[in-house]
């Protein structure tokens, strides 16, 4: 008897494959299996088999076998005939306890749980390693487009000092929206929950928390250091608004809200990490400028390789599925070739800089009293706390002044207490934004 192509002596004559989860992306990774079962069989080396799929609701048609679907998904991954666990249920349980012991159990699983990988890599990352099986997580991040595999594996013998970028297409949607067409972000907001890119429930999006736990992965593999959510300085969109755009645009900029992770190099040669997530004014001539709509993008600077850029479908069904079938495929071919993946690496360890000390600069607007010497005034607070201004913009409006501050890059813990300051000035009347400012060498 011959063997299959692209199968060795000893290799598996079928891989068992147990789905937790059938919504938007689980969907689709079934019908990518059945669809694309004999490309897949060549390119693996041995055919893959959905053994079971776990759902909620039984009751629900849910256009697969009914013989597939339980709701007991403790059970389905304990099956000895399950080689790989695909998880795409969301949250963080029972998905922790049923990925752990799914890896425990020797089996490899694929995840797009960013919410659970920001809080507990470590672990399950730990459980892997004693298991010698894959943890894979490429869609956990931005949907369809490659980022984590190219950092772990591509980059592997290059430094990487900075990656930067929009991971959270209803925040790039919402802000695109206002900057194209002058709505306010309650508006722009509403269209993109009748669209669906907003759920119900937008916190998670809105307030940049789906954004923190990506740039806490992102951290983690880019500067070989544990890395949680908790370590990411976030801040939301909620309270950037359409004069916010519309000032930007005057200093050829737009605003973005960015997922931050770099390396920060003390004048002593100490090294440590800045995670941080916020809405930021960037330059038009930026690569991250173009990103429209729901789209995202990830520029990552490293050493030797210099500037690349990672750009597409952030989220949606297929591509999301697309992603995880990648991860199944390097999974199920390393079960066949009794190989692993590359092990999670956190030798380095690296402190997170605290973001009163991360070098940055502003972009501050304020209303005040239409009279000689404000400005002066406004100008000797921000020399006060060493901060150098770069660009000035005055308008009137209505009887009112606005005065629009551009800073030079200094302490956010700086920049902070003058804006603080500026807050108690009797000629300051408000303060009515303050953003960071990104992409920009000064």
């Amino acid at each position: 008897m011959t063997e299959d192509m692209g199968q060795h002596a000893g290799a598996p004559r079928e891989l068992g494959v147990a789905v937790l989860g059938l919504g938007n992306v689980g969907t689709e990774v079934v019908r990518i299996i059945t669809e694309n079962a004999i490309d897949l069989r060549e390119r693996i080396g041995a055919p893959l088999v959905i053994r079971g799929i776990a759902v909620r609701d039984l009751g629900r048609d849910r256009g697969v076998a009914r013989e597939l679907l339980t709701d007991d998904p403790a059970s389905l991954i304990r099956r000895d005939d399950v080689d790989i666990v695909i998880e795409v249920v969301g949250g963080i349980e029972p998905p922790r306890e049923l990925i752990r012991t799914a890896l425990e159990l020797g089996k490899s699983v694929v995840t797009a749980n960013k919410a659970l990988l920001a809080e507990y890599t470590g672990e399950l990352a730990a459980a892997a390693a004693a298991a010698n099986v894959d943890l894979y997580f490429e869609a956990a991040v931005a949907g369809a487009i490659p980022v984590v595999r190219p950092l772990m594996q591509s980059l592997a013998g290059d430094q990487v000092e900075r990656v930067a970028g929009i991971v959270n297409g209803t925040t790039n949607y919402i802000l695109s929206a206002m900057a194209e067409t002058g709505a306010d972000y309650e508006t722009a907001l509403a269209e993109a929950g009748r669209l669906g890119y907003a759920e119900a429930d937008p916190t998670a999006d809105v307030e940049g928390y789906d954004a923190a736990a990506k740039a806490a992965i992102l951290a983690s593999i880019a500067f070989h250091s544990r890395v949680t959510a908790a370590d990411v300085y976030r801040e939301g969109i909620s309270s950037v608004t359409a004069a916010d755009l519309a000032s930007a645009a005057k200093f050829d900029c737009t605003v973005k809200l960015l997922s931050i992770c770099e390396r920060i190099t003390e004048a002593d040669g100490t090294e440590r990490i800045s995670a941080r997530v916020y809405p930021a004014l960037i330059p038009l001539a930026h690569p991250l400028a173009t990103v429209s709509g729901a789209y995202n993008a990830v520029v990552v600077e490293a050493h030797d390789a210099g500037r690349l850029m990672f750009y597409g479908q952030g989220a949606g069904g297929a591509p999301t599925a697309s992603a995880v079938m990648g991860d199944v495929v390097m999974a199920a071919r390393n079960k066949v070739h009794s190989g692993r993946g590359p092990l999670e690496s956190t030798y380095a360890s690296l402190a997170i800089a605290p973001i009163a000390q991360v070098p940055t600069r502003y972009y501050v607007a304020m209303h005040v009293l239409d009279r000689p010497g404000v400005l002066e005034g406004v100008a000797g607070e921000f020399a006060k706390h060493h901060v150098s201004i770069a660009a000035v913009r005055q308008e009137g409006d209505g009887g009112r002044t606005q005065l629009i501050v551009i800073t030079h890059r200094a302490p956010d813990g700086a920049l902070a207490e003058t804006v603080a300051a500026l807050k108690n000035m009797e000629a300051v009347t408000a303060v009515t934004s303050v953003l960071r400012m990104e992409g920009t060498d000064e």
